[in-house]
Parts: structure tokens; C-alpha cells; sequence
């Protein structure tokens, strides 16, 4: 129903810390990679958005959430928000860091080898 509001949220603060970031001039991994973060969370979050288009669950006039016109409904999407979108931000978010460490590994370990050789020559 409104899942995809969570991870919109995410992309929309974690944007503006990028962009904050950018202008202190950050040198820390995490921030010069959130980007991607940036752009996993927009691209998962417009894709779930048009899912939920599709089905007639976000429509172009007010409430623009079905469920949130009524009651009992409105507490069924957050629900869902709460466990689904929490959940979809959390793993988005957590996948990210795995990406960041994994590539800040790689690089740390080719650094020492390309120094090495270019050395040796």
C-alpha cells in the first residue's frame, strides 16, 4: 500500500546529507559512496511506487493513498509500512554497506600490489 514511502524517506534524507557532505568536502568512505545508496533507494523506491500505480493503490487525487481513506485501512498501511518498508530500507541500506566494505577491501588490497610493482620497474 505505502511501503515504499519508507525507503523514499531514506533516499530523500540520505540525499541531503550527500549533498551537505559534498560541500565539506568529506573524505570518508561511507559519504563518498552514498550515492549509490542514493541510487538504490530512488530506483527501488520508483519502481515500487509504480507497482503500487499500477494496482490502483496511489492514485493522482487526494487522499492519493486508497488506504488512507478510511480508518481501518489506514491502519493496515502502516502496518505495512512499518514491517515491509522498514524492513525493504534496512536491507537496501545494509546491502549498501556490504558493497562499500567489499570494494573499500579490494581497493585497500590492490593499493599495496600496485606500489609494489611499479617499484620494482
Amino acid at each position: 500500500m505505502a511501503c515504499f514511502l519508507v525507503p523514499t524517506t531514506e533516499a530523500i534524507v540520505t540525499t541531503v546529507i550527500k549533498h551537505a557532505a559534498d560541500k565539506k568536502g568529506s573524505e570518508n568512505i561511507f559519504i563518498k559512496k552514498m550515492g549509490w545508496l542514493n541510487n538504490m533507494l530512488w530506483g527501488g523506491s520508483a519502481l515500487l511506487a509504480f507497482e503500487h500505480v499500477w494496482h490502483g493503490e496511489v492514485t493522482p487525487w487526494f487522499p492519493f493513498l486508497t488506504a488512507a481513506s478510511n480508518a481501518a485501512d489506514a491502519q493496515e498501511m502502516l502496518r505495512e509500512m512499518f514491517t515491509s518498508g522498514v524492513a525493504m530500507a534496512v536491507l537496501v541500506t545494509l546491502a549498501w554497506v556490504v558493497m562499500v566494505a567489499v570494494t573499500h577491501a579490494i581497493s585497500k588490497k590492490k593499493a599495496p600490489a600496485i606500489s609494489e610493482s611499479s617499484t620494482k620497474a
